[in-house]
């Protein structure tokens, strides 16, 4: 109690704006800090409305932010920026022509910079955001406004999320040096946290048509961890065995990824067991639509992570 209302102390009357808002974990979080988010904005029409709904004193508009007219965008303290990362993802695969398009979003971020000049900012993004090969032009960018320019590398456990989730977010500020914080360390807090054996659609683990590669990791998981743990439907994450539910669970992704383990029966996690994956109160409202809220979870920014870095952001410049 005493942390949250030292938090709240430090950031209060701090405006903030969210853009590439999604799902709202950077608001959410910014408002847990103290935060006033008085502006937010989307492409996405569903993702505008999923947020709003969450956070109602917020205006919020949908809108594709590289055509925005910054003018109309009330100024702000803080900018909170998540640009798309599909165009960085190794997750995605292969190059596609796509991509380009998704990664140019960054440019939105120079532009809100440019014309409001806030005093700190956030941005946001996959790891591999920092090897783009237009990286060293947009810090440049950022750089000729005035803002000193700060990266962190982010595991989500660090932040008593009980998920191993890896971002980087890029600290601007306007000091002459780049900022130097310091972050809480929480305890990692175990996927058992969250996991609830007792409901859910469970299938058997031997039904006819199960993929020879999922029986295989499963056989090998048991032989690791028993009868309960939790192992990638697919991709590579936590190699052939899976992973152990008394660690945190892996990165939660846009699709259904992680098959929860009990004996010989199976299921998918579920949406509730994925907002507390990511960090979300349990009133946080979500997509009734299971695949969209998955999609929404699996891009958000986890909320406790981004209340700890705003407040130390506040706090610090």
């Amino acid at each position: 109690m005493v942390e949250a209302a030292n938090r709240r102390s430090v950031c209060s009357g701090v405006r903030a704006a969210d853009f590439f808002a999604g799902l709202g974990g950077f608001t959410e979080g910014a408002e847990q800090a103290g935060c006033d988010v008085i502006y937010a904005a989307n492409h996405w029409p569903e993702a505008v409305e999923i947020h709003s709904l969450n956070h109602k004193r917020t205006t919020h508009v949908c809108q594709d932010l590289q055509q925005a007219d910054w003018r109309e965008v009330p100024s702000f303290d803080l900018l909170l920026a998540s640009p798309a990362c599909q165009g960085h993802s190794p997750a995605r695969g292969k190059e596609r022509p796509h991509h380009d398009a998704t990664r140019s979003t960054a440019w939105a971020v120079i532009a809100a910079l440019e014309y409001h000049l806030p005093e700190l900012a956030w941005i946001e993004n996959v790891q591999a955001f920092v090897q783009w090969k237009l990286f060293p032009a947009w810090c440049a960018a950022v750089t000729a406004l005035g803002y000193a320019i700060s990266p962190h590398l982010v595991d989500a456990a660090d932040f008593g999320v009980p998920q191993n989730r890896k971002r980087v977010f890029i600290a601007l500020t306007k000091s002459k040096h780049p900022i130097q914080l310091q972050l809480p360390a929480r305890e990692p807090v175990p996927a058992s946290s969250f996991i609830d054996f007792g409901s859910g659609q469970w299938t058997s683990i031997e039904r006819p048509g199960r993929a020879a590669a999922t029986l295989s990791r499963i056989a090998a998981g048991r032989r690791v961890f028993g009868d309960r743990f939790v192992a990638p439907y697919f991709g590579r994450g936590s190699g052939q065995t899976g992973r152990s539910i008394l660690r945190p669970i892996g990165t939660i992704t846009t699709r259904d990824r992680w098959a929860v383990i009990d004996g010989d029966r199976m299921r998918m996690l579920s949406v509730a067991e994925a907002r507390i994956a990511m960090g979300f109160p349990a009133q946080y409202r979500l997509p009734r639509q299971h695949r969209a809220a998955m999609h929404m979870l699996g891009n958000a920014v986890c909320p406790p992570v981004a209340r700890d870095l705003i407040a130390a952001l506040v706090a610090a410049a």
